[in-house]
């Protein structure tokens, strides 16, 4: 179980009662935000403290992994933001009856604020850069303490196993449904090409194709079965242009299990072939996969073309976030 530290003044109301945190993956200017990075070492079970207002005033369990979503529709009034797509987790938020102020804590506070990325200053007063940040569990510690024992409750008593299944990525099924009925309705298109990229969606037909030109088996369990095995896109098929799609080098012949790893970002590859390890992959999961999480395996290089859809898949669907590895 990790801690978390959200600033939601602007986004309270449609996040808690919506169940979900959102943010953009990056700034309007492109460069990287550790404060959105963050969302992609959430895991199911992690406690985040929401902040409004000067006020905590609830406490959410983290029920999914980050996943790739849309800016949500109720941040705005005109549509589902298609162009615009963020980090998304699937939250169980519980409003405490006794919220706190932390400014009127900071006695108790201050000495467990990190170094960097803190979510508040040394006075008390919020950081209105701060998204969602990592809150040390001294600090989370001293939360708990002020907030009583209904936040004890909501945070001790909380078991994975007893959380419901959450909803299976809306905001991902959605967007993937659009792309669907884009590329259906394209006239410019021809039928075949339409229906290849269709395929191509389910790793079937042209692009599985392709990847076999190019892959001959799984490069983690060695399955060499044309049945066995998917052709797995490494620049996810909603976030590829149609060309993208049907690209050969755009994919790796996986077997169903490795597939799924690798889709939902928990694995991920270096261009010399080195497997990475998400830090919020379920080790005992994986090796009963076959790939050891404290040893993975080398898995042979990549061509020119294969590595830049891997460096995508390493910035934009790999759960782990280069900023809290700086914090280690």
């Amino acid at each position: 179980m990790r801690y978390w530290w959200v600033n939601q003044n602007q986004t309270y109301r449609q996040e808690v009662h919506g169940g979900y945190l959102w943010s953009p993956k990056r700034k309007a200017n492109q460069t990287q935000n550790p404060f959105y990075d963050f969302m992609r070492e959430v895991a199911p079970g992690d406690v985040v403290f929401s902040f409004a207002n000067t006020v905590i005033r609830t406490i959410g369990i983290a029920r999914s992994h980050a996943y790739e979503a849309p800016k949500p529709l109720e941040f705005g009034t005109a549509g589902a933001y298609w162009d615009t797509i963020g980090w998304r987790i699937d939250v169980r938020f519980s409003e405490l009856r006794h919220p706190i102020k932390p400014s009127e804590h900071m006695d108790v506070l201050a000495p467990h604020l990190p170094n960097r990325y803190a979510p508040l200053r040394a006075n008390g007063i919020g950081m209105q850069s701060v998204y969602l940040t990592r809150v040390p569990d001294l600090l989370a510690a001293a939360l708990i303490d002020l907030l009583g024992a209904e936040a004890r409750d909501l945070v001790l008593g909380y078991r994975v196993a007893d959380e419901p299944a959450s909803s299976p990525a809306i905001g991902l099924i959605e967007w993937e449904e659009h792309e669907l009925k884009e590329v259906q309705s394209d006239t410019r298109l021809l039928a075949t090409d339409r229906q290849a990229i269709v395929l191509a969606r389910r790793g079937q037909g042209l692009f599985k194709t392709r990847v076999m030109s190019i892959e001959r088996s799984c490069r983690i369990t060695g399955v060499n079965r044309e049945e066995q095995l998917r052709a797995s896109h490494c620049k996810p098929w909603r976030d590829a242009t149609n060309d993208e799609r049907l690209d050969g080098e755009n994919g790796l012949l996986l077997t169903p299990s490795i597939d799924h790893l690798f889709d939902r970002g928990f694995i991920a590859f270096e261009d010399n072939g080195q497997v990475i390890v998400s830090p919020v992959a379920h080790r005992e999961s994986l090796v009963r996969m076959g790939i050891d999480p404290e040893s993975p395996p080398k898995v042979g290089t990549f061509s020119t073309g294969q590595q830049r859809f891997l460096a995508f898949h390493r910035d934009n669907v790999l759960l782990r976030s280069s900023f809290l590895e700086q914090l280690t």
